[in-house]
């Protein structure tokens, strides 16, 4: 696919980052920001493109089986109530509607100053490779949202700059999430051992597709044999490999596409390919009519 001419933002500032969505918030701490969205709030509908940013962010969120949230593949998963951890630099993307409620929090290690022990040790799910995606049940997101509300309103109650009151109860709040992700980890691999591999994979390839575009490359991040990887997604999926890579570049082709003003050759080189005619077969392949027949469809 060639020589990338892609330029995937990069947000350094946390108040950059939301200058660049139709969104007003905004916060007085460069280094976090707490924001709820309430039930049938009157949300912009949105979508942002692929981007990267410095630092962390963690969610809870529910409604997102009606909303097409797309941080990764969550549409795909059908999570209408989940946990996400995403490290700073991984690849994001996404759709807001109406139908998503819950906290999001972003925030960068600063704030955690008085905290001594290696904060990556401490809280493994904020990974450097992947976005972690914890489905809940109803009853498990009306419990956490008890810790995400108090520290909330402790943000928005501080009398100091730093926001130290909310930073200690959002420590206090990872905690209690680490025990239940741990405690999750343990069922999901005697519950279900066969997909524990596979979900890696699909979250490496979202947080990777623009960039890494072979099985190899994968295989190298999982730290197994290109074989293992390729029998393994086959037998399990009854797909190959690479065709989940493929799929993970033509969703994000369609929302481009049917979700910006774009040009076609522009959303070419947002994805990473050498050129439009190479993407425009790359997609007609994949989807059965070109990127511009796509878009001018009438019942898409």
């Amino acid at each position: 696919m060639g020589h990338s001419k892609a330029i995937i933002p990069f947000y350094d500032d946390i108040n950059e980052f939301f200058a660049s969505t139709p969104f007003p918030d905004r916060t007085t701490n460069p280094d976090l920001f707490c924001f709820r969205v309430s039930k049938g709030e009157d949300v912009k509908k949105f979508y942002k493109p692929p981007f990267r940013r410095s630092f962390y962010f963690m969610a809870l969120l529910s409604g997102v089986g009606q909303s097409r949230i797309v941080y990764d593949n969550m549409k795909e998963m059908r999570m209408n109530s989940s946990l996400v951890f995403q490290a700073p630099g991984l690849l994001s993307s996404f759709y807001r509607t109406e139908y998503a409620y819950g906290y999001l929090i972003y925030f960068k290690k600063a704030c955690f100053s008085f905290f001594k022990p290696d904060f990556e040790r401490q809280f493994p799910f904020f990974d450097v490779q992947q976005t972690h995606f914890y489905e809940l049940s109803d009853e498990q997101f009306r419990e956490f949202s008890i810790s995400f509300e108090d520290f909330y309103e402790a943000y928005e109650k501080a009398d100091d700059k730093h926001h130290t009151v909310a930073s200690l109860k959002m420590l206090a709040t990872l905690y209690q999430l680490k025990g239940f992700i741990q405690l999750s980890q343990q069922q999901e691999r005697i519950i279900r051992p066969e997909s524990v591999l596979f979900k890696q994979y699909m979250q490496l390839v979202n947080d990777n597709y623009i960039e890494k575009r072979t099985v190899n490359e994968y295989a190298a991040m999982l730290s197994i044999t290109p074989k293992y990887l390729s029998e393994y997604i086959k037998n399990t999926t009854g797909q190959n490999a690479l065709f989940f890579i493929h799929q993970r570049i033509i969703t994000e082709a369609k929302s481009l596409i049917l979700y910006t003003s774009l040009d076609i050759s522009e959303i070419c080189y947002q994805l990473n390919f050498s050129d439009p005619a190479n993407f425009n077969k790359f997609f007609k392949k994949n989807v059965g009519a070109t990127p511009l027949e796509f878009r001018n469809q009438p019942n898409r």
